[in-house]
């Protein structure tokens, strides 16, 4: 597996890996109408903006993964179905961690409540649940409330 910056020609790749994975890990837990708007034009369009704060995982000249930073936030951590379990996600997850700690002591995230697979995988890479909170999706068309929960990381000492 190889660790790079992301590049404009893999913004289909993400795109592709964002979509499908944000479908599996949303589904019957973000409000039913917000799925409409997530179509894949949607995180293609978003995928160009992002490519900057993003590194990829490739695997076989494939891209299999990608993680998005934003200042302290873990914005984005999306692995394919294809490399789950094979140690792409914690590399990407630490990654990332490595990014934000450069200027921060204390990483976030957000993950939806119902998405169990993705909370206890956050667990076991030391994140802890600080709470219950809202993010507002918005679309073309209005504004979803949906739930999450914020993980918290010291991922620089203070000491």
């Amino acid at each position: 597996m190889e660790l790079r910056a992301a590049t404009g020609e893999d913004a289909d790749a993400i795109a592709d890996i964002w979509y499908r994975g944000w479908a599996d890990g949303h589904e019957g837990n973000v409000p039913d109408g917000l799925h409409e708007h997530r179509q894949e034009a949607h995180f293609l369009a978003l995928t160009s903006s992002r490519i900057a704060s993003s590194a990829v995982a490739v695997v076989d000249h494939q891209v299999v993964g990608f993680v998005t930073v934003r200042v302290d936030e873990i914005e984005e951590l999306y692995v394919d179905v294809s490399a789950r379990g094979s140690g792409v996600a914690t590399a990407l997850l630490s990654h990332g961690e490595g990014i934000i700690a450069n200027g921060y002591d204390l990483a976030w995230l957000a993950v939806v409540e119902g998405n169990a697979r993705a909370r206890q995988f956050y667990e076991r890479c030391g994140w802890v649940n600080g709470g219950a909170s809202e993010y507002l999706a918005e679309t073309s068309t209005g504004t979803f409330a949906v739930p999450i929960l914020r993980y918290d990381k010291r991922v620089r000492s203070t000491a």
